[in-house]
């Protein structure tokens, strides 16, 4: 009997295809990529056709030799790994370092881990595509070539320890110019009317809409004086119908999940950044414990700019709706989308659940609630795509006075839910009582209302992604690696309300990128790169011409640049303050976690102090505080450090005593009843609520809680996404939105 060997990439996935093969196969995992460049080298040939030189890095070894050892002894050995260009690298790498003869080598792709799926692939093997690993190969050299050549220019031309990558700092640059944006903004004010009316004791509200016949802007009323002189005209004024339009409404349904829409709708409902997404959908994709069915993959795979889906998923969801749905949800012929993302090429289906009939209900009790919602909200989005479309009436009143000015309402009445019978999309119905033109309507209430208006909000992951997407920039693989990566390198920070901006060093480093590497950061031609990445794989073109086109000038103007660029230190700024162990100047230096003082007889003298973000050259106010040292009974002062502020006793250095500054929010710890709820921060600059009595008491949540207490199972109500709040207990499903959108 011959034997087959199955490589994938995860274990977990090797577990899940396990259970459809028989005997006679053994399925191991790589663990991901078994050889890359080295981290110590640039790892490219610039002299002979830009050839890599990759390595297997030591915590490979073990593996590569279990590997090679299972390759050996088996008579097949079919590469498992995922379809896209990094999973076809992945199967070419590992037969390459296994010396896997053409006879023996298969490869095998499937977009789901079902069953039928696996017996397709295995009826339907293909040799490895070339086209795809030299798109992947050209991907890893010209990164390697811009981080490996340009992070050293900065290092000496700004700051040591900063990086500089083609995908990553066109996404700094996207986060720099909006906050610019929001800095130069100036809030205008600006004035709106708005007038409760009655008919038949029902209330409605309608906004002043036009002047003279005329469409009044949204900043027409630009001041408190302009608002009064309207009201002061509509005193006493009469209020009659002058229009009624009625007009039907369709709404399709949205295409299903692409991996850029997903990490979208995620971001939006679920409060989910984008690594945490594709983090938890590649769990769901590779396979979740079902109890009494094992590993079970249960969406598709979730790295595709496709929204297409298939034949039999569409017939099993036609009859899923039938059978489930009353006959007016049934489509006559099933509804297809298509792909009009740029560039469009990785896996040639949606993200989409491998079985419909496994609806989430069945799966809430069973799945970690982050991967339930996510799978739900996979689900909804797929099966939604098959339902019929939303109907509204909506209606338009328009009011006239016997003044100038004129009113305006609008109402909405949901006359068919269609697909929003499983997908909620955000709408509000509002109602209005009978009307006819020519009533008469009774003023119950006239005011005024001051409006302000807002800067462009920044970035979240959400509209980050989206951004980077209509750009042409990236593909589905790097949007949130291209986050994370801003983020943990910190050039990119979270504020309050998680949104994305510039941290430390990044406007100098991006007017810099701008001002002498346009290309670099230059919006269409990182697009225009990944078209021809494209082309690469599809065969169009070889790969080593694309790089040279790109490294030649890209290293000319490098070198350039390096002879006219001044060195511009942005934390060589002087101060007032001297150093008190050698009397030199104290500058201020901004470092990796913000602005610091630090002696300018460095490295003579290598004496730091923490700075207060107080202005350039401002000397650090001492904060003092009512505590006292525990060691030395001498007062203590906040001071600050990489991890945010700390208390310091004030005898510093004779007495080295530190201690946290407990934030507190005012709740008592509900398991020891002894200690209070405190907001604390990861080594990741994570902020979670955990009781000051630790390590006693290890209670904590990752989510502030309100102060109130579950009505189903007592334990505390913290704050969700979108004005929602939800039970701490992963075993409650108590939830409820606190404010109207």
């Amino acid at each position: 009997m011959s034997h087959h060997l199955v490589i994938v990439e995860s274990p977990t996935k090797a577990k899940t295809i396990g259970k459809f093969l028989g005997r006679g196969y053994t399925v191991l995992s790589s663990f991901g990529h078994v050889r890359d460049l080295p981290k110590s080298a640039l790892g490219v040939d610039v002299e002979h056709e830009f050839q890599p030189k990759y390595i297997v890095p030591r915590e490979k070894l073990k593996q590569v030799k279990t590997l090679k050892e299972a390759a050996k002894k088996a008579d097949k050995i079919l590469f498992a790994t995922d379809e896209d260009r990094e999973g076809e690298a992945i199967s070419w790498h590992l037969a390459e370092i296994l010396q896997v003869p053409p006879e023996k080598l298969e490869r095998i792709t499937f977009h789901e881990i079902t069953k039928r799926a696996i017996e397709h692939a295995l009826e339907n093997p293909r040799p490895l595509d070339q086209h795809l690993v030299d798109a992947q190969q050209a991907r890893r050299v010209l990164d390697r070539l811009v981080g490996y050549e340009l992070s050293p220019f900065l290092w000496r031309k700004i700051q040591k320890g900063l990086s500089a990558g083609r995908v990553q700092s066109v996404a700094v640059r996207l986060v720099v110019e909006r906050e610019r944006e929001r800095e130069v903004f100036k809030p205008q004010e600006y004035w709106t009317i708005e007038a409760l009316l009655s008919k038949n004791e029902k209330n409605f509200p309608a906004k002043l809409h036009t002047k003279n016949g005329t469409r009044l802007e949204k900043l027409a009323i630009e001041s408190k004086e302009n608002a009064d002189q309207i009201l002061q005209s509509l005193n006493g004024a009469t209020y009659r119908i002058s229009n009624i339009s009625q007009k039907t409404v369709r709404r399709s349904p949205p295409p299903p999940f692409s991996t850029s829409t997903l990490q979208q709708d995620a971001n939006t409902k679920l409060g989910l950044t984008a690594k945490d997404t594709m983090r938890l959908a590649q769990k769901l994709y590779e396979g979740v414990e079902i109890p009494g069915e094992g590993s079970v993959a249960l969406i598709t795979y979730m790295r595709t700019d496709s929204v297409n889906l298939s034949d039999l998923f569409l017939q099993e969801t036609t009859t899923f709706i039938r059978e489930n749905f009353k006959d007016i949800f049934t489509l006559p012929e099933p509804r297809r989308y298509k792909t009009k993302s740029k560039g469009a090429q990785e896996a040639h289906e949606a993200i989409r659940p491998t079985d419909v009939r496994r609806h989430p209900d069945q799966l809430q009790n069973v799945l970690d609630r982050r991967l339930w919602r996510l799978y739900d909200l996979v689900w909804r989005r797929a099966v939604a795509t098959q339902l019929p479309e939303a109907i509204f009436e909506s209606t338009t009143v328009d009011i006239a006075t016997n003044t100038p000015y004129a009113f305006r309402t609008a109402g909405s009445m949901i006359r068919f839910e269609g697909y929003l019978k499983v997908y909620a999309e955000k709408q509000k119905e509002t109602l209005l009582p009978d009307l006819i033109v020519e009533d008469i309507l009774t003023l119950v209430q006239l005011d005024s209302k001051e409006h302000v208006t807002e800067p462009p909000p920044r970035y979240s992951d959400a509209t980050l992604v989206k951004t980077l997407e209509e750009y042409g920039i990236g593909r589905p693989s790097t949007y949130a690696p291209t986050i994370a990566t801003i983020i943990d390198r910190g050039y990119v920070e979270r504020d309050e309300q998680k949104k994305l901006f510039p941290g430390g060093i990044a406007k100098t480093v991006n007017d810099l990128l701008v001002e002498h590497f346009p290309n670099i950061v230059d919006y269409a031609f990182t697009a225009n790169m990944e078209q021809k990445l494209d082309a690469v794989a599809d065969g169009e073109t070889p790969w080593v011409p694309v790089i040279r086109a790109f490294y030649e000038p890209f290293h000319q103007t490098l070198e350039e640049k390096e002879k006219t660029v001044a060195r511009s230190r942005p934390d060589d700024v002087k101060t007032d303050i001297s150093c008190d162990k050698c009397n030199s100047p104290m500058v201020i230096k901004h470092g990796r976690f913000g602005k610091f003082l630090a002696c300018s007889n460095y490295p003579t003298c290598k004496n730091t102090k923490p700075l207060k973000d107080q202005g350039e050259g401002a000397p650090p106010e001492v904060e003092t505080t009512n505590e006292i040292c525990p060691t030395c009974q001498a007062p203590m002062v906040i001071k600050h450090g990489r991890f945010g502020p700390f208390l310091s006793c004030s005898r510093y250095p004779e007495c080295k005593t530190i201690k946290n500054i407990e934030s507190k929010i005012g709740i008592t710890c509900p398991v020891c009843k002894k200690g209070e709820l405190v907001e604390k921060r990861t080594r990741q600059k994570r902020t979670f609520y955990g009781c000051n009595q630790y390590p006693a008491c290890s209670f904590a949540l990752w989510q502030k809680p309100t102060g109130e207490t579950c009505p189903k199972c007592n334990s505390l109500i913290v704050f969700a996404a979108k004005g929602s709040v939800r039970c701490s207990s992963k075993e409650c499903d108590f939830e409820k939105t606190t404010n109207e959108e």
